[in-house]
């Protein structure tokens, strides 16, 4: 009795591979073994980087509301702790987006938590 090689699903799990590597470079795209470590790096540090734009964006509004805070004359953690205080549950992207955009609204819940 012949061997059965099984080969319409290993084919799909390959172009499954191959297709993932799409826009490498050299032997990364080609050689099966290669690509498949390489993808399989590439979907880590997509996990990974998905997680670190977060944390990015956080500091970038963290920076952007501390600027604004000083162009009003108090601090950063001041601002924060006066919120915090008088229960305002603005988040952090809120404030920036206020901060940029809303300058007059924003100085005022700069004075309000600053009473």
């Amino acid at each position: 009795m012949t061997r059965a090689r099984n080969i319409p699903a290993s084919r799909r799990r390959r172009k499954k591979v191959l297709k993932r590597a799409k826009g490498f470079r050299g032997a990364r795209r080609n050689h099966i073994r290669l690509t498949q470590e390489m993808t399989d790096k590439a979907m880590a540090f997509a996990y990974r980087g998905r997680k670190e734009r977060k944390r990015d964006f956080r500091g970038l509004w963290i920076v952007r509301i501390s600027a604004a805070t000083k162009a009003c004359g108090t601090s950063y953690s001041k601002f924060m702790d006066g919120l915090k205080k008088l229960n305002i549950t603005l988040n952090r992207k809120v404030l920036a987006d206020l901060a940029v955009s809303e300058q007059s609204v924003f100085e005022k819940l700069v004075a309000i938590a600053n009473q």
